[in-house]
Formats: structure tokens, C-alpha cells, sequence
């Protein structure tokens, strides 16, 4: 079964609603005229039923299948954009100042709302299907909220599924794995307090620049010697502030970053050597510091069954050898985690050509894997719930 024909015919019009999401961005939670677009959108399709304000900016669609059948399945995009100017030149390039698609989410949101509609006019399908138009992906963690707020349950999904484009694997192709796909994203402070004083006596300080830089570099050590080579992890020091002179030794000074891990037990070690290795080095030299260290999304781990399903449906749109089974994991992060964590599914890559990377200022979604995406949606679920 390649790209469905009905949906091929559709591609322009979803293509149209793309580039109008692009050329508006909103930010995190801030999505309403998106939200708004996306419930008017499937009210005109006509899905039993359409709930906006879930995770307070969600919008949640669903649609019944012609026959009765108890299974639910949810899909899942995600709206927001992200805080980058836009330097791609488009016609229908960003019109809010700072503000960007640059993560490809435009065609997420197109291609599931394309999806939707082909669903509730066919409804070839014993069950229902629930699309999930998720808030605030980058960061503010939309996902987790949809779920606090009980989605799961109230719409009664069994099993839910996500899709994210990937620039550099070919257009329309897909790529997935069992288990972790994306990594855990947590973020630190250290913040070294010492002793100030005039740069010509640096015997009067205790200098948070040469402490902040030893323990800069002790860091790197957590992974190549805690970690088992093996396994996966990164520290990353992306900050390090300390003073504003030229002749003033700093009093403070403060260290800023992100880990990614895929094990919890790394994680677990990876905090714990930090706050030691921070707080050694300080007082080695008569100084402070102290770790602060937020636990961020967790790992994307896709679930066996429900992997092994999605690279099926996959297969029978794109072909087999367009499907990658065992793709390296990545140590971006994603907040459909937290969906994975409530409910087993699977999070897939299709394909986005020779473009720009993600979060670019040069990107833009393909708008060529339009209908193999929405392909992709509608046979999940009928393949998922057959008529």
C-alpha cells in the first residue's frame, strides 16, 4: 500500500496549511491562534469530538470508526516553534520578529490535521482514533501536561504514537528502534563563591576563574572514565560567567549546561559525581560551590511491540528499504516521552532530505513528505484497527 490516492490529491491544500502555521509562529504554551486553527479545522471535518484547552493549550480530536470496536489509538504532533529568526527567505517565511519554525512542527501539525481529515471522511476503521495537538514541545514540556491533565485516561487511549521529521535522511523515508531513541535532557548550575579581589593580587583571592576552570574540565572526566564505553552520555559546560573587569579577580562565578543520558542509573551516577566533583575542587582551594541540577525530559524509549507495528505500516507506504529498523539513537531529547511513559507506542523518523538541520535558522519542512506522513497516520490506524 504506497501513499494513498485521495490523500495525494489533498497534499497542496495541507501544504497551504503548513506554510500559513510557518509564516505565524507562537511559542511554548502561547499557541492560540494554531490551537484555534487546528479545532475549527477538525470541527469542519467532522470528528465527534473536538476539546481544546488540554494541557492548557492541547487540542484534542476524535474520531470514531465506521465499525464499533473498543481500542483507541492516539497520534500525536506538536505546534510550537522556537525563539530564532528566520533566515530562509521564503515567501511564507516567519512574520513575528524572533520567532520560528525551525523544528519542522508546521508540518507535523499539517500533516496529522491532513490525517484527521482523511480518517473521519473514511473511517475505514473498527475503533476510534484520537489526534493529539501538543503545546510547547521545546522545553516547556506540553507533553507532560497533556498527560497531568488525564488525557489518557479521559479519552481512553491504549496506545499512542508520535512522528518527528529528521533533515539528512532521505524525503519520505523512515527510521526508528526498540527501546531508547532519544535521550534524557537534564540542565546544571554550579555556582562557585570564592574570594575577590584586585587582579594585580591574586594572592588576596581565592579565584573562581581557576576553579570554575578545573572544574570545567574534571567534568569531561564523569564520562570518559564513570561511563561505561558502551553506553552513551554527554556533559556540556555552555556557560561560564564570572566577572565583568579586566583588573578585578571575580567573587563568584557560575557554570551552566545540559547532560544527556538514555540509563536512569547514569543519570543517576552523572548527578552524583558532579555535586562531588564541584564541591572538591572548591573547597581544594578555600572556596564554595554548589549544584543545582534540574531533571529535565526523559528518555524517549519506544516500546518493542508497538516499534515493530509502526515499522510495518511504514514499510507498506514507503517500502521496506525505506525504513531504517535500528537506527542510532540520538541525544536530542523529546517531550512525547512522557506520553511513552503513560502508554505504549512508538516514536518515528521520516525522512526530510538535504536540508538545513533542526533548529536552523535556515530550515524549512519539506512539504514533498506531506502525503507519505499523513500515509503514514491514516494506515496506523486502520492497519491498528481494521474494519
Amino acid at each position: 500500500m504506497p501513499v494513498i490516492n485521495s490523500v495525494s490529491a489533498m497534499a497542496d491544500e495541507v501544504a497551504a496549511w503548513r506554510r500559513d502555521l510557518h509564516t505565524h509562529p507562537e511559542l511554548d504554551f502561547d499557541v492560540h491562534r494554531t490551537a484555534a486553527i487546528v479545532a475549527e479545522k477538525l470541527k469542519a471535518f467532522g470528528c465527534d469530538e473536538v476539546v481544546p484547552g488540554i494541557g492548557r493549550t492541547g487540542v484534542v480530536g476524535v474520531i470514531k470508526g465506521r465499525l464499533p470496536g473498543d481500542k483507541v489509538i492516539g497520534l500525536r504532533a506538536d505546534m510550537d516553534a522556537l525563539p530564532i529568526v528566520e533566515a530562509t527567505g521564503k515567501p511564507y517565511a516567519s512574520q513575528t520578529p524572533g520567532k520560528m519554525h525551525a523544528c519542522g512542527h508546521d508540518g507535523h501539525t499539517a500533516m496529522l490535521l491532513g490525517a484527521a481529515k482523511y480518517l473521519a471522511e473514511t473511517r475505514n476503521f473498527a475503533g476510534t482514533a484520537v489526534v493529539i495537538f501538543q503545546p510547547a514541545e521545546e522545553g516547556g514540556g506540553g507533553g507532560r501536561e497533556m498527560v497531568n491533565d488525564g488525557m489518557m485516561d479521559r479519552f481512553g487511549v491504549h496506545e499512542v504514537y508520535g512522528m518527528h521529521n529528521m533533515p539528512g535522511l532521505e524525503p519520505g523515508a523512515f527510521a526508528l528502534r526498540p527501546g531508547p531513541l532519544m535521550a534524557a535532557a537534564d540542565r546544571f548550575t554550579i555556582t562557585i563563591e570564592g574570594k575577590g579581589a584586585h587582579a594585580a593580587q591574586p594572592h588576596n583571592s581565592i579565584d573562581t576563574v581557576v576553579i570554575g576552570s578545573q572544574i570545567v574540565t574534571a567534568l569531561q572526566s564523569i564520562v570518559s572514565r564513570g561511563v561505561d564505553p558502551l553506553a552513551s552520555a554527554v556533559v556540556s559546560v555552555t556557560v561560564f560567567k564570572a566577572g565583568e573587569a579586566f583588573n578585578v579577580l571575580p567573587q563568584t562565578a557560575e557554570l551552566k549546561g545540559t547532560v544527556r543520558t538514555f540509563q536512569p542509573e547514569v543519570q543517576d551516577m552523572i548527578e552524583r559525581r558532579m555535586g562531588e566533583i564541584a564541591s572538591g575542587i572548591a573547597a581544594a582551594h578555600g572556596a564554595t560551590a554548589t549544584l543545582n541540577y534540574e531533571r529535565g525530559y526523559p528518555s524517549t524509549r519506544n516500546h518493542e511491540d508497538q516499534t515493530a507495528f509502526a515499522a510495518k505500516v511504514a514499510a507498506e507506504v514507503s517500502g521496506a528499504d525505506k525504513v531504517i529498523t535500528d537506527t542510532p539513537p540520538v541525544m536530542g531529547a523529546e517531550d512525547f516521552s512522557y506520553m511513552l511513559l503513560a502508554r505504549p507506542g512508538a516514536f518515528i523518523f521520516i525522512g526530510n532530505g538535504d536540508t538545513a538541520g533542526l533548529h536552523h535558522p535556515g530550515y524549512d519542512f519539506d512539504d514533498s513528505i506531506i502525503p507519505v506522513g499523513i500515509s503514514y497516520w491514516a494506515r496506523l490506524v486502520e492497519n491498528a484497527m481494521p474494519a
